[in-house]
């Protein structure tokens, strides 16, 4: 993550984000940089319009919360019914075949 840090920093000072820089920051912050992965980082971010990138990164967690909440409030009475449902059932073990059970154990 520290790499992808850097290069934000780096766009966000205006600066050109390239090897030297990404490395320079790294170092800064007292990391030992990885060459191959700064190529690697600097080789994918060629030709990517961060700022577009970045406005889709915080929409789209946004999009995605609202959506389950959305259906949660839509669901509510249908996951009380499904909890009362498991409560009756647990409660339908009489005190007979809880002895019959008991009774197994003990032969």
């Amino acid at each position: 993550m520290e790499y992808i840090y850097s290069a934000m920093i780096l766009h966000s000072a205006g600066k050109e984000i390239d090897e030297k820089a990404i490395a320079d920051i790294l170092k800064a912050a007292g990391l030992k940089p990885d060459t191959a992965r700064i190529k690697a980082l600097t080789a994918s971010l060629d030709g990517v319009d961060i700022e577009e990138v970045m406005k889709t990164a915080v929409a789209a967690p946004a999009i995605a919360a609202a959506a389950p909440a959305a259906a949660a409030a839509g669901d509510a009475p249908a996951a009380e019914k499904k909890d009362e449902k498991k409560e009756e059932e647990e409660e339908g073990v009489s005190e007979e075949e809880a002895a019959a059970g008991l009774g197994a154990l003990f032969g």
